[in-house]
């Protein structure tokens, strides 16, 4: 089975065609079709390829599914014995794509 490993907005996911999975907000219509060129790690199912610090003409594409927002992060600041708390809280904005291929270069 191919996979890939590569980066978007600062993290890096684990690809494999059909797998569907969360990155952070890409600009991109649900429906479109995207790549990833930055790819640190590819393997074709017999071998794998580790990239210094990329692995060159390997790619990912995918097709947008749809944009979200994640979970609720709940912030509170405290400190105690002089009445000071702070709440506040974060919805982190996602974009849901549908893995549709695997290029090893």
């Amino acid at each position: 089975m191919s996979y890939a490993i590569f980066t978007s907005g600062g993290q890096q996911f684990r690809a494999e065609p059909g797998l569907t999975i969360k990155v952070p907000l890409l600009d991109a219509k649900p429906g479109d079709e995207v790549s990833f060129d930055q790819v640190l790690v590819a393997s074709d199912g017999k071998s794998v390829q580790t990239g210094a610090p990329r692995v060159k003409g390997a790619m990912v594409t995918a097709e947008v599914v749809r944009h979200g927002k994640g979970k609720k992060v709940r912030i509170f600041r405290f400190a105690r014995r002089t009445g000071y708390r702070r709440h506040a809280g974060h919805r982190q904005d996602f974009t849901e794509i549908k893995i549709a291929g695997v290029k090893v270069g």
